[in-house]
């Protein structure tokens, strides 16, 4: 699962991985793999949301055949008896479309197939279409993801637990913070080579997302090497593969990035967030933090480069005119310190980018903080 609009990105990475990738829709991307992949997209997923194992798919317009194929399934895999779980329910256009009634009927498959009372199944509902991909709560239970559509039943697993943009090191936060998945695949829209020598700058980089995930890029970190996976819970689990997988990701971290990476902001409180969280992440030293205006950042010296940034949008800042100076002000500096750079922001409005007179071009979709937002990518003449 993940962001609606950045399945491409989701896809590039699970090829990377060696995984067949099946298809993609809204909000999540489809692919086939053993138990080792599974394992390695946990771990080294930059910009996906979770990610789930489809145990079934298949018609269902009466709460008895809901029951009897969900019996059938090999929940035994996935959940230990006595263990609690949570299921996630969303009910569109069928005729199963009360969602506690379903939520109750799956949760009566999962204890005939595993054991336990009712006391060990906690049910929770789902009021939207992405409830789960939405969902924080990182809690003991295993959840189970049910969706019923045109009275098909898709039956998944959570493998994930926490959302996969909870690296651990994102503690301090400034006003309006980017999720690091979104920062992630800002930077790949960006085209930057986190392997390469070219210059990153964030010149608003409030608590240092985009910096923090580049540095981790830049070092070849796998976002996931420090956090707890709702997999390590199955009883199936294979401790001894997820050790290896976790003892070679180690092993081909980089001592320093190779790229200057700089970040700066006007706030001194982001600006000490940033630090802490760049600490965190392990990171502190491969970041240049500082507190200044756009005007007076101080780009390296490079034919090329990006600034790769995420503005306010005009609901933060509630003076429009105070935001049109701020993009005006980021093409200015653009053009005169970074000619031949590139530059990607995450845009609400196409009349504001308008103000940098940089030519941009829209290389995704998404919304950041329940708004519509654009990654849009442009070169500075």
């Amino acid at each position: 699962m993940c962001a609606p609009g950045l399945e491409r990105f989701v896809s590039d990475e699970l090829r990377a991985l060696g995984a067949h990738v099946v298809g993609a829709e809204p909000g999540g991307v489809s692919f086939a793999g053993d138990l080792e992949l599974l394992y390695r997209a946990n771990l080294w997923l930059r910009t996906a949301g979770r990610v789930t194992v489809r145990l079934a798919e298949f018609r269902a317009r009466a709460f008895g055949e809901l029951e009897r194929r969900a019996r059938q399934l090999p929940w035994e895999r996935f959940v230990g008896a006595g263990r609690a779980i949570r299921l996630r329910v969303t009910c569109r256009k069928s005729r199963l479309y009360h969602s506690d009634a379903v939520a109750q009927r799956v949760a009566d498959a999962i204890r005939a197939r595993v054991g336990g009372g009712e006391d060990a199944v906690g049910v929770e509902v789902a009021g939207g279409a992405g409830g789960a991909a939405d969902d924080d709560d990182a809690g003991a239970a295993q959840l189970i993801i049910v969706r019923l559509l045109h009275d098909r039943c898709t039956l998944s697993v959570d493998a994930s637990g926490a959302l996969l943009h909870a690296r651990g090191y994102r503690l301090a936060t400034a006003r309006a913070p980017l999720r690091e998945t979104l920062a992630a695949a800002l930077l790949a829209a960006s085209g930057w080579d986190p392997a390469g020598v070219a210059p990153l700058v964030d010149p608003m980089c409030g608590s240092g997302t985009i910096a923090i995930e580049a540095a981790m890029q830049a070092r070849a970190i796998a976002p996931g090497l420090d956090r707890r996976f709702a997999f390590t819970a199955w009883p199936d689990y294979d401790a001894e593969r997820w050790t290896r997988l976790v003892d070679e990701a180690r092993a081909r971290i980089r001592p320093r990035a190779a790229a200057p990476i700089l970040a700066s902001d006007r706030d001194a409180g982001a600006i000490e967030a940033a630090a802490a969280n760049a600490e965190r992440a392990g990171v502190a030293a491969d970041i240049a933090l500082s507190r200044r205006a756009i005007s007076a950042i101080e780009p390296p010296a490079a034919s090329a480069g990006w600034i790769v940034t995420n503005p306010p949008y005009g609901v933060r800042v509630g003076e429009p005119g105070r935001l049109r100076d701020l993009y005006a002000q980021l093409g200015h500096v653009a053009r005169r310190r970074c000619p031949g750079w590139t530059v990607a922001l995450l845009s609400p409005d196409p009349r504001l980018e308008s103000h940098a007179r940089i030519p941009f071009e829209t290389v995704a979709t998404t919304r950041n903080g329940g708004i519509a937002v654009r990654m849009v990518v442009g070169k500075v003449g």
